[in-house]
């Protein structure tokens, strides 16, 4: 059998994908809500019998929390393992009344380009997992086996912060190694630019508080020769960054950053990115962070330190003529590269501390981590082999791209199972994830599920 074969399947069953997919979409599985849990487990039910219905000897797995649903396929014993995780669980919907259309009664219905499946879930994440597992279905009904050895392994907490998931992993270790991950719950740079995420920021959280006098004071009585923590909190803020380059002005705070290569910088030059759109979206007209770095490279390949919250002082309707005891800050930072969150919180702490006057003492929050950012080995064979077979699919040079944000379910295979991951997905930014009137277009769950074909048939050569 050719891989023409299994392509020409997949065209042929669409509709009848779509319909298993709407099926799935019916199930309002919101794992935050524990009004939902029969629902969940539901969803993990649907998804062991559709697994079992191809072939594959699925199980669902208890946890304190909602089930996991696992499966393992043999293959040839010099065939490589490759795991497939995703997740069956949905976030909550509300506000219903912006929704067009009750959001777990999905509908196929015309959109801006071209069909649309729009449902809660539609796009994060049960159409993106279903487009691995329609290719493993028309795979095997092809070929009567799949190529290499598969582990499927998907969660129903990933919405509500994935508390059973380490205890599983580290309980199951063994069972869940493989030689990769493959992660489908990530989108696509620009519409119809297929992209393998290979790098995600970390993250460091920080809170601190500046004390002043013993408490607040009248403004007239100490107006002038008392110390104010908000006037002093502003002057750290400023300090956080170069007004010149935007750069953090931490010392030290680039400490295992590394400017990306120009090969990489080459893809995401000619990615179809339109970065006036993006920062239009945003209210924005031009780009604010480090000057010396495109807009892309500061999203993705380049940390930052943002102040979250901030705070302080009388906040209600009104003047108070107070100087305030206590001013408060939150930030975070997002880490890129080899950075390491327990160093980099050290710096940061003596960068305030260094900048504190007579009568100022400052308490740190202790309760608040920190993790490293997830860089891919993009030298491993697999992913350049997966990245011509999206070349080849969508006929359009596929990129190796950042992500701004984190997907914790990398780091964790990596650090629980020393596994690297792939993440490949076929969402558009205008997915509404998230939100009311959530939508996956039929085309990214077609030809997405021709692509994790046209990748199996690459990974098994």
């Amino acid at each position: 059998m050719t891989l023409e074969n299994t392509l020409s399947r997949i065209d042929t069953d669409l509709d009848a994908a779509l319909e298993r997919l709407k099926t799935f979409l019916a199930i309002p599985s919101i794992s935050t809500d524990p009004a939902y849990k029969p629902d969940c487990d539901r969803a993990a039910d649907w998804l062991v019998a559709n697994l079992q219905e191809i072939g594959i000897d699925a199980q669902k797995r208890p946890t304190p929390g909602q089930p996991m649903v696992t499966a393992h396929v043999d293959g040839p014993e010099d065939a490589p393992h490759l795991l497939f995780y995703g997740h069956y669980d949905v976030q909550p919907v509300d506000p219903l009344e912006l929704w067009t259309q009750p959001p777990f009664e999905p509908i196929i219905a015309d959109g801006p380009n071209g069909r649309i499946i729009q449902a809660r879930g539609a796009s994060d994440d049960k159409g993106q997992l279903m487009t691995f597992v329609e290719a493993c279905r028309a795979w095997k009904a092809e070929h009567g086996t799949l190529p290499f050895r598969i582990t499927f392994f998907f969660e129903g907490e990933e919405e509500s912060g994935s508390p059973s998931l380490v205890p599983f992993m580290e309980e199951h270790a063994d069972e869940l190694r493989a030689d990769l991950a493959l992660i489908c719950d990530t989108g696509m740079v620009a519409p119809g630019v297929p992209s393998i995420a290979s790098q995600l920021r970390g993250m460091l959280k920080d809170e601190f508080t500046l004390i002043g006098p013993a408490r607040d004071l009248h403004s007239g009585h100490y107006g002038g020769p008392g110390l104010n923590p908000l006037r002093e909190m502003a002057h750290i803020i400023a300090s956080f960054h170069d007004p010149e380059t935007g750069a953090v002005a931490v010392e030290g705070f680039y400490e295992g950053v590394e400017d990306i290569s120009d090969e990489l910088r080459r893809q995401w030059e000619g990615c179809g990115f339109d970065e006036k759109d993006y920062l239009g979206a945003a209210g924005y007209s031009v780009a604010h962070g480090e000057k010396a770095y495109s807009t892309l490279e500061q999203q993705w390949a380049r940390p930052t330190l943002e102040i979250n919250g901030l705070w302080g002082g009388y906040q209600g309707a009104g003047t108070k003529t107070v100087i305030p005891s206590e001013a408060h800050c939150k930030l975070t930072c997002r880490l890129v590269g080899d950075m390491d969150p327990d160093a980099l919180r050290l710096k940061i702490r003596k960068h305030v501390e260094d900048r504190l006057p007579a009568d100022c003492t400052v308490r740190w929050d202790q309760s608040l981590d920190g993790s490293k950012a997830s860089v891919m080995d993009v030298t491993r064979p697999e992913f350049e082999r997966a990245r011509t077979a999206l070349t080849d699919e969508w006929e359009r040079e596929a990129v190796f791209t950042g992500m701004g944000g984190s997907i914790p379910i990398a780091g964790f295979f990596k650090s629980i199972l020393g596994m690297d991951s792939m993440l490949i997905g076929f969402a558009n930014e205008d997915d509404s994830i998230h939100s009311p009137n959530e939508k996956y277009d039929v085309e990214s769950f077609h030809r997405g599920i021709r692509s994790w074909a046209r990748i199996m048939d690459k990974l098994s050569g």
